[in-house]
């Protein structure tokens, strides 16, 4: 039972990231946005695919969007996830592509509601890794484009776990210092 509950913020990062990103494609790369995720969830009421909580998705994947994306290359993030100055140990950090698919899910997240589960050949080219105990993370191999950085972390104020997202253009070979606090 502690395994399963290991994984939860994981899964929900995941549900966030393959389907989350902004609508509009122009935000600066200096821009963040916190979005409230929820309380963590008692392990007896574990999500179900069909959980009534969830918005069906009303754009179908996109094929032909996702065929022109690389999933690897020669760039690399580092850099460290924090919350009101305490870091996100041992938090899940997550890099993800920009697409149109993604767009819907971003604007129900921003809404504070949870859209159904990702498509998973859009979780294929989503990039995940682990903080370090000061917050710190690494993810090599990243091919070039456009971005979202994703970590999340419980607010110590209300017990309430914020994602801190931040959108990135990569270059190939680039290694980039992306801060993601709040």
């Amino acid at each position: 039972e502690q395994h399963m509950k290991a994984w939860i913020p994981i899964a929900l990062l995941g549900l966030i990231l393959a389907g989350c990103q902004m609508m509009e494609p122009g935000p600066s790369p200096e821009r963040i946005e916190v979005i409230d995720i929820g309380d963590e969830r008692p392990p007896e009421a574990e999500p179900t695919p069909t959980a009534p909580d969830r918005i069906a998705r009303q754009v179908a994947f996109p094929e032909r969007e996702y065929a022109s994306l690389e999933r690897s290359g020669s760039a690399a993030i580092s850099g460290r996830l924090a919350l009101n100055g305490m870091p996100g140990a041992g938090e899940t950090v997550a890099v993800a592509p920009v697409t149109t698919y993604s767009a819907e899910a971003a604007e129900h997240a921003l809404a504070g509601r949870a859209v159904e589960p990702a498509d998973p050949r859009a979780q294929a080219f989503t990039h995940t890794t682990r903080t370090d105990g000061n917050g710190q993370f690494t993810l090599q191999g990243l091919p070039a484009g456009e971005f979202y950085v994703m970590g999340s972390v419980v607010n110590s104020a209300n017990g309430q776990r914020q994602a801190i997202i931040r959108q990135v253009s990569l270059r190939n070979g680039q290694r980039m210092e992306v801060n993601l606090s709040r």
